[in-house]
């Protein structure tokens, strides 16, 4: 693996060109196929543009195609591909007329393209094409990866499919550079996938402080009362999009062992995963804990960062996550998270400083984990501070200016530059 990018801030402004052509970056995340990858793209971007750099971002438009500015030197174009809505799991179909799309778009820009970056395999198997029609190169973030997903399947989940697995073997082989998100990203690439070590970057995310920060004392009251939730009760979260991966089950039945403790469950049932949200509803009525159990749907940012801020406990079951934003976003607030010992959840949580990691899926070594804090207020604050202070180490510029070593790394090298 590469060492962390160094940007050149002295050369010239780059014109850069990201693909997310699953999912809109200006979508909401938990709603649909958004998630963190969303935040990813926008708010990388966004500080991209912030440095002097034309950042133009391109994805699937279910509708008609449009163009809209998002930020100050941020352009999202919507290219019409498929007709129509489209399933998640026939968007392989479409990547090859997506990608002529792009390649139209970029050959009509006001001036060519000096990289692109894609984001999620789809992404890649659709721009790989354009990189080499246009001589540009390109970068590639994964975000989550056929391998490691598949080998952490929840019971009745659907397996990814061979193309994936097989498309993301070659494009990690064929890119310029992997942008990957955490280390064990970068384990899972290099020993799993087998893309080359000196081709893979680490570029970890960040979050915004000033919208993730903890509120009065009045403002968590507010929020808490919205939500029906009595002062004598302790807030625990749970955020994400709803499904098997994320393992909001686990959540729900360790509620059981948590008496006095009302859980919030923020997120859309992802398409495909409705049985699994009425299947939560079932657990909690025959644990006896529906009472207890909120499903609120995805929210906005501010929303969200009030919710995890007004939470006492923040937790996250994923079965694996490539590395975990919701982790970071809760320590920001000032509340301690309790997370699985997997994948990036490694990383964006520090077990026993700014959270608490636990082994396994045991509903009941879950609520010793919870209560252990929510029955600590001085536990609970000292990992509340904690994890404030390590979220304060690195934001989004941080981002920007390691992503921007990447792009000049690849274009220094490029044949066609």
């Amino acid at each position: 693996m590469r060492p962390e990018p160094i940007g050149l801030p002295h050369e010239a402004p780059l014109r850069i060109a990201m693909v997310s052509m699953h999912t809109s970056p200006a979508e909401r995340p938990g709603k649909g196929d958004a998630g963190g990858l969303n935040v990813l793209v926008l708010e990388s971007a966004r500080a991209l543009a912030a440095r002097g750099h034309q950042v133009d971002l391109f994805t699937r438009s279910a509708g008609a195609p449009h163009a809209e500015s998002v930020a100050p030197g941020v352009a999202l174009y919507a290219l019409e591909t498929g007709g129509g809505v489209v399933r998640k799991h026939d968007l392989p179909n479409h990547a090859d007329a997506f990608g002529e799309e792009l390649r139209r778009a970029a050959e009509a820009a006001s001036a060519p393209y000096d990289v692109l970056h894609a984001h999620y395999w789809l992404s890649g198997l659709a721009a790989l094409p354009v990189s080499l029609a246009l001589g540009v190169p390109i970068v590639q973030t994964f975000h989550t990866l056929a391998e490691e997903k598949n080998r952490t399947l929840a019971d009745g989940d659907r397996p990814e499919p061979e193309r994936r697995i097989f498309t993301e073997r070659y494009l990690a082989h064929e890119v310029d550079a992997i942008a990957a998100v955490s280390r064990a990203e970068v384990d899972v690439l290099c020993d799993g996938v087998g893309a080359a070590a000196e081709r893979v970057w680490l570029v970890p995310p960040a979050v915004d402080t000033a919208l993730f920060q903890p509120a009065p004392v009045d403002a968590r009251h507010e929020v808490r009362a919205r939500l029906g939730v009595h002062p004598e009760d302790r807030l625990v979260v749970c955020v994400g999009r709803v499904q098997p991966l994320k393992g909001q089950d686990l959540a729900v039945r360790m509620l059981q062992h948590l008496p006095g403790a009302v859980l919030v469950l923020a997120g859309d049932a992802t398409p495909g995963a409705e049985r699994y949200l009425d299947s939560l509803h079932d657990i909690a009525r025959d644990t006896g804990v529906a009472g207890r159990v909120r499903h609120i749907g995805s929210l906005d940012r501010p929303a969200l960062a009030q919710l995890l801020d007004a939470a006492d406990v923040v937790v996250v079951p994923s079965r694996t996550e490539s590395f975990g934003l919701v982790p970071l976003e809760a320590a920001a607030t000032g509340t301690p998270v309790v997370a699985s010992r997997v994948g990036g959840l490694m990383e964006s949580v520090v077990d026993g400083e700014t959270g608490v990691l636990v082994d396994g899926r045991d509903p009941f070594e879950w609520a010793e984990a919870v209560g252990g804090i929510l029955d600590d207020e001085d536990r609970r604050l000292e990992l509340g501070l904690a994890g404030r202070r390590t979220a304060a180490r690195r934001d989004w510029q941080d981002v920007a200016l390691e992503l921007e070593g990447v792009y000049r790394s690849v274009l220094a090298a490029h044949p066609a530059r």
